[in-house]
């Protein structure tokens, strides 16, 4: 099964919750961390890297002996990683979203590809759970990429628990299509609240059942809930705000390792998740 752990939201514990529920379940376990522009979950599962591996895209390169600078390739950018001028191919890499369609029209076939390095992917293994982390370079501006690298070593015969980076945009997609489940990590405030409003949102247009734990719980505030009964959402876990809980966080130290007694709460929510109607059609 495949649990994708999202926020909508930034700082609302996400990785905290998606480090436990690994450590709870235990065996089996595959944890991938798709949050690669500001990756962390090894500070909780502190994993033993046995291999690092280098990601690349590929990116067009003009051979201007051949180029007849007919601005064919810069037509049919949509991005416009390509500028022709009168004698010159101007090509910003950083723009290039690697779909390979200049190398395909150019008349003249003077265009090609190389490879254009954008991470790393680190790989290694964690109280028996398989870790593996996508690192994106500095000052890259698209971390897609990134995160399709990871998840091609996603092994379906494993439970696998994928950490997503906040928001809603491209990098949250790519990493949350093919779940079975999305878990939503929020807190008790108004922009949690609108934030995970968003995250729904596109869940429900990808068609992935999820189910809801609000962190740093407030009883007075009740509209988040609210809001999930009327969603029809699971509410699957209340975490209330503990200064212990923040301590430890601070010295990377997970949720299950200072109170035990979360961990059967997390085998709770494995439980009912394996148990929710899943969407086989996407």
């Amino acid at each position: 099964m495949i649990i994708a752990v999202a926020s909508g939201k930034g700082g609302t514990g996400k990785t905290l919750i998606a480090t436990s529920l690994a450590l709870s379940i235990g065996n089996d376990i595959q944890f991938l961390d798709c949050d690669v522009e500001e990756p962390d979950a090894h500070i909780f599962l502190k994993p033993r890297i046995e291999k690092i591996e280098k990601v690349a895209v590929l990116v067009p390169e003009v051979d201007e002996k051949k180029c007849d600078y007919c601005g064919k390739c810069s037509e049919v950018c949509e991005y416009n990683a390509i500028v022709v001028a009168k004698n010159k191919v101007l090509i910003f890499p950083e723009l290039c979203h690697n779909c390979g369609g200049c190398v395909l029209f150019c008349p003249q076939k003077a265009m090609t590809e190389k490879e254009r390095e954008v991470g790393k992917l680190e790989i290694g293994k964690a109280n028996g759970i398989e870790f593996i982390a996508g690192i994106l370079n500095v000052n890259e501006a698209m971390p897609v990429p990134m995160v399709r690298a990871v998840k091609k070593r996603l092994d379906p015969a494993k439970t696998v628990i994928i950490d997503v980076s906040p928001g809603t945009s491209c990098p949250v997609v790519e990493a949350v299509k093919g779940s079975d489940h999305c878990l939503l990590v929020t807190e008790s405030t108004p922009f949690g609240l609108s934030d995970l409003k968003l995250a729904v949102e596109v869940l429900k247009k990808m068609k992935i059942p999820c189910g809801v734990i609000i962190n740093k719980y407030d009883i007075t505030y009740i509209e988040t809930e609210e809001f999930c009964e009327q969603q029809d959402i699971p509410v699957l876990l209340k975490i209330p705000e503990d200064r212990k809980i923040a301590e430890a966080y601070s010295k990377g130290q997970p949720l299950v390792g200072i109170l035990p007694e979360y961990k059967e709460k997390m085998l709770e929510t494995a439980k009912f998740i394996r148990r929710f109607p899943t969407f086989k059609n996407r």
